[in-house]
């Protein structure tokens, strides 16, 4: 039985690490916002508001607020307006990652101490903030994603230290499951394929990636950012609600060959 279009109908998501129109991030709040779901959008800095600004407006935010996740004032603002407004929190998206590029295309032996830290802290510690946060305001339960790639699992060209990082993310999404289990609170990974976004447009070579995910995937095409929408949608909705602690890859099967 397919889903109602209004399947996400009273339910408040906060969506943070939309960088545009065409990021991943952007893709899910379209797809909660169709179904019904009420939002709250971050943005970076004041430098990237203009191009979240028109995604925010297109899915009718309730709350379009700042949030470096370095700035632990930034973060304790954007959990206080949301408990003031709505007083519960149904879901978190987590779509955020950030390495310093001498770090990003060099090799794993080669990073240094501070790319890495800097990359985890974003990257996977930044998870672990917020789902602190928004535990209280999930009494009644709630869903939490956040977002990985294939080269956590299996090392992939070019993508360097973003492997080993992805796979402490995805591991940390696990034990997160876990951690909040006992109160109804479900925390999956999306996996998408590569997706020409512009931060994977950092990525090395990327445009090889694409080819050879186009390639090899069993259905010869990349995924695209509706389609990874529409698998965040099912997975904070009730259709989902015995899913946690998941890896829900949205590769076109790339992931198996």
């Amino acid at each position: 039985m397919l889903p109602n279009t209004d399947f996400l109908s009273g339910k408040v998501g906060l969506v943070v690490g939309v960088a545009n129109n065409h990021s991943i991030a952007a893709g899910c709040a379209r797809a909660f916002a169709a179904s019904g779901a009420e939002l709250a959008i971050t943005y970076q800095n004041d430098k990237a508001r203009k191009h979240v600004q028109p995604v925010a407006e297109a899915v009718g935010a309730g709350i379009f607020s700042p949030l470096d996740v370095t700035d632990a004032d930034q973060t304790d603002a954007v959990f206080d307006t949301i408990r003031k407004k709505w007083g519960r929190l149904d879901f978190l998206v987590h779509s955020i990652a950030f390495c310093p590029r001498d770090d990003l295309h060099g090799r794993v032996v080669d990073c240094s101490q501070q790319g890495f830290a800097l990359a985890m802290d974003i990257s996977v510690h930044s998870l672990i903030r917020l789902a602190k946060q928004a535990e209280p305001l999930m009494a009644d339960g709630g869903t939490i994603l956040t977002v990985s790639y294939h080269g956590a699992d299996k090392v992939v060209d070019h993508y360097n230290i973003m492997g080993p990082v992805k796979a402490a993310l995805e591991s940390t999404a696990r034990y997160l499951s876990v951690d909040l289990g006992g109160k109804n609170i479900r925390v999956n990974t999306l996996s998408p394929g590569p997706l020409e976004t512009r931060a994977a447009s950092g990525i090395d070579h990327f445009d090889a990636l694409i080819d050879d995910a186009r390639k090899r995937a069993p259905l010869h095409r990349l995924t695209t950012i509706e389609e990874v929408g529409a698998m965040a949608a099912c997975l904070v909705s009730d259709f989902a609600r015995s899913v946690s602690g998941n890896t829900a890859y949205i590769d076109g099967g790339h992931h198996v060959v």
